[in-house]
């Protein structure tokens, strides 16, 4: 039966590739939308870092999507591994004076160059995500080399949410004076490749590396307090 089942699937898996490739003929050149990303991104929105005018403008929806399910599968672990009652303690491990010195050293080296990224994301390949990833792999390296170290969690979740309520309330404001959420009129463009320019771009990608860093920070705070399964 379940043979009969998976050759079923491959068949309608099989009609359905069959059929794209039909309507879309393999090396036909179909521009679409991206062609106007392309020729007028930089035009529009003065951003160095095409990817980041086609993100988080463009398609703003897509990233304000993403955010949105960060935030829920970080929400839903916390309260998986807060209701959870069947874990105990790691004997933990003192670390060696080596990784303690280097982790001081490295600590906020890691965060400004966090900050860096995700304030240059208009300018530089990088964003909000890759700024805020960078963050939170500084909050482990501390979590992992000492003991005394424990984030305020109720920082945490504040800057999270402020972070989140900035962006939905800078795409609001394109709404209202733009035309469309997440308009990039309403501020001065400026020039091209430098710091202040790209509009409410780099607006946008601070919130979003603020509230990346905090919430990932927050996830793994949570998943280093929860311990091995009794055996």
């Amino acid at each position: 039966m379940r043979k009969l089942i998976a050759i079923a699937f491959l068949l309608i898996l099989g009609f359905f590739m069959l059929k794209i490739v039909s309507v879309f003929p393999f090396g036909e050149e179909r521009w679409g939308v991206s062609r106007h990303y392309v020729d007028k991104g930089i035009e529009e929105n003065r951003a160095s870092n095409l990817v980041t005018s086609i993100v988080v403008n463009y398609r703003g929806f897509d990233t304000l999507g993403e955010v949105t399910v960060l935030f829920l599968a970080a929400t839903a672990l916390a309260f998986l591994l807060a209701t959870c009652k069947c874990r105990k303690k790691y004997e933990r491990i003192e670390a060696s004076l080596t990784l303690k010195t280097a982790s001081d050293i490295l600590y906020p080296l890691l965060i400004l160059f966090g900050a860096y990224i995700f304030i240059h994301g208009h300018l530089t390949p990088g964003g909000g995500f890759q700024g805020g990833t960078v963050i939170a792999s500084a909050v482990m390296l501390m979590l992992l080399s000492h003991f005394t170290f424990h984030p305020n969690h109720r920082a945490l979740s504040t800057i999270e949410g402020l972070a989140g309520i900035i962006f939905v309330l800078i795409g609001f404001a394109g709404f209202i004076w733009g035309g469309s959420f997440l308009a990039n009129n309403i501020l001065p463009l400026g020039h091209w490749n430098r710091l202040f320019s790209a509009g409410v771009i780099p607006l946008i990608y601070i919130a979003i590396g603020f509230k990346v860093g905090a919430e990932l920070s927050g996830l793994i705070t949570d998943m280093y307090k929860v311990t091995k399964e009794e055996e």
